[in-house]
């Protein structure tokens, strides 16, 4: 049996622009894939701390300091939104008890601030 576990996330990252023409995914600031390590068109989940909304694309790379929702999720968003960015894995149950998901921390210019693994002592 596999689970779906947390792989990693950024929190609270800033919206810098929403491109309804351009045809779908996130537009992400290199520094933030790489912290992050996520994965050119690995899917993502967003949610919109400033709106509920939430919803599904795939990663692309953007330019320094972006956060771009592009086509249909541009609908979900606006410039200045705080967003959450995450990625699932699956897991079986003896790798979830070891698994410590990445979380990225950013700034208001979606500089990182923090780095760090998330705590996994209650999978025991």
């Amino acid at each position: 049996m596999n689970i779906s576990l947390l792989r990693t996330k950024i929190h609270r990252a800033t919206v810098t622009g929403a491109d309804l023409n351009y045809e779908g995914s996130v537009s992400i600031c290199p520094d933030l894939i790489k912290a992050s390590g996520l994965l050119m068109n690995e899917r993502v989940d967003i949610y919109n701390c400033n709106n509920g909304a939430r919803f599904s694309t795939y990663v692309i790379k953007g330019k320094k300091g972006e956060i771009c929702l592009n086509g249909a999720a541009a609908r979900h968003v606006q410039k200045g939104d705080l967003v959450i960015i995450c990625s699932y894995c699956g897991l079986s149950m003896d790798e979830a008890k070891k698994h410590e998901p990445t979380v990225v921390f950013v700034n208001a210019k979606n500089k990182v601030t923090e780095k760090r693994q998330e705590d996994r002592k209650n999978n025991k």
